[in-house]
């Protein structure tokens, strides 16, 4: 994935392959990647693992936007919506985000960290080794706290690395008493102080839409946080547009969803240094249409894919079979698609040496079991690896 520029379309003829290819790597780091048998003489003092089997190795799966932490089941919701159920009417049933603070609440911190290391876990063996986890169905400041100390937890009992983001702003809660800035003011003053005193996250997420937060009172809430020293995400038109010009006008890390932009909006998107990140699970849990992903990249925009893995639209999890099924939608190359797994989206989380082989960055990595690169999107996500690598360590060999 090296020497690949970080946005706009990509074409198949631009991915640099390396045939017969080798890598060399030090404690964590890579040091060289080139032919085999060059590197074999180069460093021909050291020991070396020959993997006598037709393999394509990549670098490591970023998903950059999930809600893994969390207990609890909504296969109710689901079952109501495939039966025809608006997601109004599913809320009203007492179904919906509400559904899943009101189990994750009761949950104690053991069960939250062991919910997030199984998944974590289940997603380092189909090669996504760094993984952004939010908060978020807490929704007050016990069990939001609770919530981002299960996932530091989590980041001790996994391999995968653990980014953890703060969704306190997921929605009103219901049984707050107050408006959505008095709502908001709590967070800044009472929770974000805690969080940053405690190390359990520098970044903060905000949904804006109709059911959720308004784009003033989201814009306000992501300057403050701001000058707490958080970087900002933002669930942005999903529904409906209006959180991606938020996005861009606090110069957020990320805007995520984007079902709802319009041309507006992507051409917003596209001039920033704001990651457009889409989310395909969401689309096929609500069985809804993909965000534009295809104008996104026309446009210029770095595009990013992500599972947004949470046990409500989006329960699957499936990274690689998301991405491959909304590539046939969306008439996405394979660079393309790799590109959004990987060094595309690591500016979304700030990190600038995971995404690639090639020296100097961490040797994250997966192997896949064929000869050709492009059978691991026309598998459509049957194709797993078999072998996974996290800081150089071999984690998964199947």
């Amino acid at each position: 994935m090296s020497g690949l520029p970080l946005k706009g379309a990509l074409q198949d003829e631009q991915l640099p392959v390396i045939a017969h290819g080798g890598i060399v790597v030090e404690n964590d780091k890579i040091l060289a990647v080139g032919d085999f048998k060059s590197l074999q003489q180069e460093y021909a003092g050291h020991e070396l693992h020959w993997i006598d089997e037709p393999m394509v190795l990549m670098p490591g799966f970023i998903d950059c936007h999930t809600h893994i932490c969390f207990d609890g089941s909504r296969s109710r919701d689901y079952a109501m919506r495939i039966a025809g159920k608006s997601y109004l009417e599913i809320a009203r049933a007492g179904g919906g985000i509400w559904d899943s603070v009101t189990k994750t609440r009761v949950a104690d911190i053991v069960t939250l960290a062991e919910n997030t290391v199984a998944r974590a876990n289940r997603h380092l063996q189909e090669g996504v080794t760094t993984i952004e986890v939010k908060s978020g169905y807490g929704l007050n400041f016990e069990s939001e706290v609770k919530m981002l100390r299960a996932i530091q937890q989590a980041g001790l009992h996994t391999k995968a690395t653990l980014i953890a983001t703060c969704l306190a702003a997921h929605m009103k809660p219901r049984d707050f008493e107050g408006s959505e800035t008095e709502y908001l003011d709590v967070v800044l003053n009472e929770l974000l102080p805690i969080l940053k005193q405690e190390s359990l996250t520098n970044r903060v997420d905000i949904f804006i839409e109709e059911t959720a937060f308004s784009t003033d009172a989201a814009t306000n809430y992501l300057r403050k946080a701001a000058a707490l020293g958080f970087a900002a995400t933002v669930h942005a038109d999903q529904f409906t547009a209006g959180g991606a010009e938020v996005a861009v006008a606090v110069n957020a890390l990320s805007a995520d969803h984007l079902e709802a932009s319009t041309d507006r909006e992507i051409q917003l998107l596209a001039k920033s240094d704001t990651v457009a990140v889409v989310l395909p699970g969401a689309s096929l849990g609500l069985g809804m249409h993909y965000a534009p992903a295809r104008k996104l990249l026309n446009e210029g925009a770095c595009l990013a894919i992500a599972s947004d893995w949470n046990p409500g639209s989006a329960p699957m999890g499936d990274l690689l079979m998301q991405a491959a099924v909304m590539s046939a939608a969306e008439k996405l190359s394979s660079a393309e698609v790799f590109a959004a797994l990987t060094f595309r989206a690591a500016p979304a989380l700030q990190l600038t040496n995971v995404g690639k082989l090639a020296p100097g960055f961490v040797a994250d990595m997966q192997a896949y079991p064929t000869t050709d690169y492009r059978e691991i999107l026309y598998f459509q996500g049957k194709l797993k690896p078999s072998r996974v690598w996290k800081k150089g360590e071999i984690v998964s060999n199947l």
